[in-house]
């Protein structure tokens, strides 16, 4: 079996994703205060991999983040920074995954500032590239793994038509302790959503 998949891949993510009111975009140079503003913060690390992130760390991830532009094998990602297109404020970011090539599926995953929570950003944002995996990537099927305890995550998924598919029990060791995971999923067909790609 191959771990590539053929035509519409390879897949180069260039131009911006557009919604209503966000910009989904490549990283650049610029965005590493942005980031660091939310990524350093306590509540957003709660129930991230990662322990709260020092700016040079985050200067790191933001030029891996940038030349992640092409999904072609399982394991290639999309970190997009997510911007309010009306002032140009980076909000969050979202990140996406191809999987597993054989079985089509990607993984999706979204962290906002909390100064911008609350007004459907990280829905906007999720639904349009769900619009991408479904539409121009012909996935079968997306998934989010999160932390059970983050209740607005699982209210995103909920939004978005994801349904509660796993609740593992202490099957990952985090940040000192046995931690659960979540597995949320949706399918191709049961996808309502669109995407504007290029203005």
């Amino acid at each position: 079996m191959t771990d590539q998949l053929a035509w519409p891949y390879p897949y180069e993510h260039l131009a911006p994703i557009f919604t209503d009111r966000l910009t989904l975009r490549l990283f650049e140079p610029g965005d590493v205060d942005a980031v660091h503003g939310y990524q350093s913060r306590e509540d957003v690390a709660r129930y991230e991999l990662y322990e709260p992130r020092e700016r040079d760390v985050v200067a790191e991830k933001v030029a891996q983040y940038a030349k992640s532009t092409r999904i072609a094998r399982e394991g290639d990602f999309l970190q997009l920074a997510v911007v309010r297109t009306e002032d140009d404020v980076l909000v969050g970011d979202l990140y996406f995954k191809l999987k597993s090539v054989v079985n089509h599926t990607g993984e999706i995953g979204w962290t906002l500032h909390p100064d911008h929570q609350g007004h459907g950003y990280a829905t906007e944002a999720a639904r349009a590239m769900l619009g991408v995996a479904f539409g121009l990537l012909r996935l079968h099927r997306v998934i989010a793994e999160l932390d059970p305890r983050n209740e607005a995550s699982i209210r995103l998924c909920r939004r978005l038509g994801m349904r509660e598919e796993a609740h593992f029990v202490k099957d990952l060791w985090f940040k000192g302790a046995w931690g659960d995971t979540g597995i949320y999923a949706i399918l191709a067909e049961e996808f309502e959503g669109g995407v504007r790609v290029n203005g």
